[in-house]
């Protein structure tokens, strides 16, 4: 940043940009409650409908496939639309998937609900990213990715929370009908309150002239036949198909391997929960902070951020003593731990595609990516089912492999990546020419 910019910076600038990313942090917590909250009611849900680990697995594999659609398609829509209109698209699309899933009482049902949820879900972090990257300089991306990543995490804590009261007091159905509810408060308060940095009214010229004081990829047109010129793309494909997996399985089946391993009940699972989302929170936070210190002490941007995701990846390979150990809170441990990790390396996997994309193109580029992985994850739940089924419910060998999988991506990524965004942004070197 220019010294002037500096200057006007510390002279009565706001801070508004923070009360954006508290805005995203309470719509991503929105949509991690709407999404767990199923895999959390799981045990009671499945002792009423008798339906199967497979089905439960092919019930996520629908929900996957469709948050791959919705993940492309809705970043596609947000680099048109602009991030006021794409997320209050993609959360009235979401709550209204959610609320739909009470109305259900088969497999076959929850099937189509989660079809329509991940049509809608799968917009929240294309454009949320989109967001931070209009917001927030370089400097600071990975920290307010951090924080507004870190909204998952509640809302998977809350998740248990809620289903315990509102389940003990009106049955499961109920318990979507509160979820889905939630976020129309918000939408309404976002189509109210948002407008970009230039034309808000309570953003400052100083605050504006630090939002701006970094250096960017050049602005243009990205058609979608040409984001894989960017290494950026690439990067976050192979990070997000190798590392999203392991993260669907934690939030779709942790709470019945605590169940299974453990014999932890729907009212009892909510302290082992909260404990794990505590710790994934402080991962999320921590993470994006570690790389936007570096950075800020004077480490080169994709130096910053690879030995980040290094440090992340390590930390992940203790989960896969987690179905080994017989005490239950060192299983939560391990996975709060792992999640931690994973929150980390993805707050940090989610910048380097603002840091290597023009402006205009960041919402494609994720939801491109976005909606590859989660054709992987799709699979992936699929597989996980059966495995169960067939080693009854023996966890082993998937928290092996999500044991593994961060240290594979990192590695890859080392390569991938160029070795200096300066160079990128000048356009001296690592980028690709796009018509």
């Amino acid at each position: 940043m220019s010294e002037s910019n500096l200057h006007a910076f510390t002279k009565g600038t706001t801070r508004y940009r923070w009360v954006i990313c508290a805005l995203l942090f309470v719509i991503t917590s929105i949509n991690y409650m709407d999404r767990n909250i199923l895999g959390v009611l799981k045990p009671t849900i499945q002792g009423d409908l008798h339906f199967s680990e497979t089905d439960f697995g092919n019930i996520i594999f629908f929900f996957s496939i469709a948050y791959a659609i919705g993940y492309a398609g809705m970043g596609w829509l947000t680099d048109r639309i602009g991030v006021r209109l794409g997320l209050a698209t993609a959360a009235m699309l979401w709550c209204l998937a959610s609320t739909a899933h009470g109305l259900v009482a088969s497999v076959t049902g929850f099937m189509v609900a989660r079809l329509a949820l991940g049509l809608g879900e799968g917009g929240n972090f294309p454009t949320c990213i989109k967001t931070i990257a209009t917001w927030f300089p370089v400097r600071d991306r990975a920290l307010a990715t951090g924080i507004f990543n870190s909204g998952s995490n509640v809302g998977a804590m809350l998740a248990p929370l809620i289903g315990a009261l509102v389940v003990g007091l009106s049955g499961w159905q109920a318990a979507f009908y509160v979820t889905g509810a939630i976020g129309f408060v918000w939408v309404a308060y976002w189509l109210m309150t948002y407008r970009s940095p230039a034309e808000h009214p309570r953003v400052s010229p100083g605050e504006l002239a630090y939002i701006t004081g970094d250096p960017e990829v050049a602005a243009q047109k990205v058609p979608w036949g040409r984001l894989l010129a960017y290494p950026g793309t690439w990067v976050y494909i192979i990070g997000a198909v190798l590392t999203n997996p392991a993260w669907w399985f934690y939030n779709n089946w942790v709470p019945s391997f605590l169940n299974s391993k453990f014999h932890v009940t729907l009212f009892a699972v909510g302290l082992p929960l909260v404990v794990i989302y505590l710790l994934t929170d402080v991962g999320s936070i921590a993470g994006g902070w570690v790389s936007s210190t570096l950075i800020k002490r004077g480490i080169e941007v994709f130096t910053a951020r690879k030995i980040t995701l290094l440090v992340c990846a390590i930390f992940t390979l203790p989960v896969f003593l987690a179905p080994r150990v017989e005490d239950m809170w060192a299983a939560v441990v391990l996975i709060g731990l792992a999640m931690a990790a994973h929150q980390g390396f993805s707050a940090n996997l989610f910048t380097l595609v603002s840091d290597t994309m023009p402006r205009g193109a960041i919402a494609s580029a994720v939801g491109l990516g976005g909606g590859i992985s989660s054709l992987a994850s799709a699979f992936s739940a699929a597989a996980v089912g059966r495995v169960l089924d067939a080693t009854g419910n023996n966890y082993t060998v998937v928290f092996f492999v999500c044991a593994s999988v961060y240290v594979i991506a990192t590695m890859i990524i080392h390569f991938v990546l160029p070795r200096n965004r300066a160079a990128m942004v000048t356009g001296e070197k690592g980028l690709v020419s796009v018509g």
